[in-house]
């Protein structure tokens, strides 16, 4: 038996310390900053950020000035060494963010988000700064159960029961694909063959998306047309899977809130048409759920509670930074018999009691504490403060389509469900172009940001009150430069 030193050479070249190769010159590899530098940093950015909000209600909407000569000046390799703090934040704040959507700003009506708020930021910071590893129970048992009383919080809100459960993810493409990922464990085992999966043309495109990461072909997605409301016709969604009498239908995609109009599917009414068929409901709430907060939103998406799962996005109703997301299933068992799985570097920390990982109920092991980010600024603020903005924007898009219905020759696409509005002009002739023209005038002004978008086969303009910095001003701001720039267009165009 050798002893310590019975080493061969190998052995003991490997236990040699690493040292700089001649003339290389050892660089200083201190990271952690002492208090007053700490301090320094933290107080700089805090400044930056200060003056960031201080200016977003006159910022324009969007800056796409001399967007890739700028993009290219910031090409450059890794820095050997370290640059003054505010040499960079100057380069960050003065030249990376100069140009784009001002996604945070009120003027920003053209997607879903409604910008980040700084309570949970903050959470951010000791998150990332703690870096507890919320993987496993184990890990960081408080963080994880103030996770776990967000997931609660959500699964209550929705009106599941105690059996439920839920994760938190970075946004609903990874809650869909893991929904549907579930479903089809809970429902098809591993056998695929002639699976089907049914959603309206209103679905988002990461239904589609999410079925190809889960194993099935594109053409496994039967589009359903939606009806003259932009919901899922439940008649033709019937016939479909009469028509499909030879396919294996096991999953439905129902929208709380779709992304072109924010029109709500019947969800009472598929429920029932799922649980006569043995259908698993899956519905994409991820903009429209947290107005459960509001007796509006409560009314709208009755029948909720009955869907096996459901997406939700706080990075939109709760407007809390992007990566923010959340599924939702009426049985957490279904999600663990989807996603366990554990490893022999696992086996003595992976619990097996009462406490939850959320390694065994998700795709990921490695992930931050996410929760933090909303159980912050919920108990800073109180769920209160966000009914009442969700409130305030659904009075803002009520506000925004009868201004819009007062525009000579204006069509509202659908009176709005939530708080997005879809429109467009008539036009003797070339009215998709037209409609074109008329969004880019009122977006060259940089006040307000819109979006487009192709309804029944005809180009759309939408906008979108989701902003918590969006107020009426902003929104009126908006039908003035509409309106304007319509009448230079009629002008033009005469």
């Amino acid at each position: 038996m050798k002893g310590p030193t019975d080493f061969g050479k190998d052995q003991a070249r490997a236990l040699r310390p690493i040292v700089p190769g001649s003339g290389e010159r050892l660089a200083a590899c201190t990271i952690e900053p002492d208090p007053e530098e700490m301090r320094a940093l933290l107080h700089a950015v805090t400044e930056r950020l200060i003056e960031f909000i201080g200016q977003l209600d006159t910022a324009p909407a969007q800056v796409m000035d001399d967007v890739r000569e700028r993009t290219e000046k910031l090409r450059h390799g890794m820095p050997k060494f370290g640059r003054p703090a505010e040499d960079v934040l100057d380069c960050l704040f003065g030249e990376a963010i100069a140009n784009g959507n001002n996604s945070a700003g009120p003027g920003y009506l053209a997607y879903v988000p409604g910008g980040g708020i700084v309570h949970a930021a903050v959470a951010d910071l000791i998150a990332k700064t703690l870096n507890r590893f919320v993987g496993l129970w184990a890990g960081s048992p408080g963080l994880v159960q103030l996770e776990l009383n967000v997931l609660r919080w959500f699964c209550d809100l929705v009106g599941y029961g105690p059996e439920s459960g839920g994760i938190l993810c970075s946004g609903g493409s990874m809650a869909t694909f893991s929904a549907v990922f579930t479903a089809r464990r809970r429902k098809l085992g591993d056998d695929l063959a002639r699976a089907r999966i049914y959603t309206s043309d209103q679905a988002h495109h990461s239904v589609r998306k999410a079925a190809v990461l889960a194993g099935f072909a594109a053409d496994r997605v039967h589009v359903i047309a939606s009806d003259e409301n932009f919901r899922l016709d439940i008649d033709a969604l019937e016939k479909a899977i009469q028509s499909d009498s030879d396919q294996r239908p096991f999953l439905v995609v129902a929208q709380a809130g779709s992304t072109n109009t924010g029109s709500v599917d019947d969800l009472g009414g598929l429920a029932d048409f799922c649980d006569l068929h043995d259908l698993w409901l899956h519905v994409d709430a991820a903009y429209g759920g947290f107005f459960l907060l509001t007796d509006h939103g409560r009314d709208i998406m009755a029948g909720l509670e009955r869907a096996h799962s459901i997406t939700l996005d706080p990075h939109k109703g709760l407007f809390l930074p992007y990566g923010t997301g959340a599924l939702l299933v009426r049985d957490e068992s279904d999600l663990r018999a989807a996603h366990a799985m554990t490893a022999d570097y696992l086996s003595d920390i992976v619990d097996q009691g009462a406490n939850t990982d959320f390694c065994m109920i998700s795709p990921e092991l490695s992930r931050e504490a996410r929760g933090l980010r909303v159980w912050l600024p919920l108990q800073l603020l109180g769920y209160d403060t966000f009914r009442g903005q969700l409130l305030e924007k659904l009075r803002l898009a009520r506000w925004a389509y009868q201004a819009l219905l007062a525009l000579p020759d204006v069509v509202v696409v659908s009176p709005p469900d939530l708080t997005i509005v879809a429109f467009r002009a008539r036009f003797a002739r070339d009215e998709d172009a037209l409609n074109k023209r008329w969004m880019a005038a009122v977006n060259a002004r940089r006040r307000v940001l819109l979006s487009g978008t192709s309804l029944n086969g005809a180009f759309a303009i939408r906008i979108c009150i989701l902003c918590f910095r969006t107020h009426f001003e902003h929104v009126e701001m908006a039908m003035r430069d509409l309106a304007e720039e319509l009448t230079i267009l009629r002008d033009h165009k005469s």
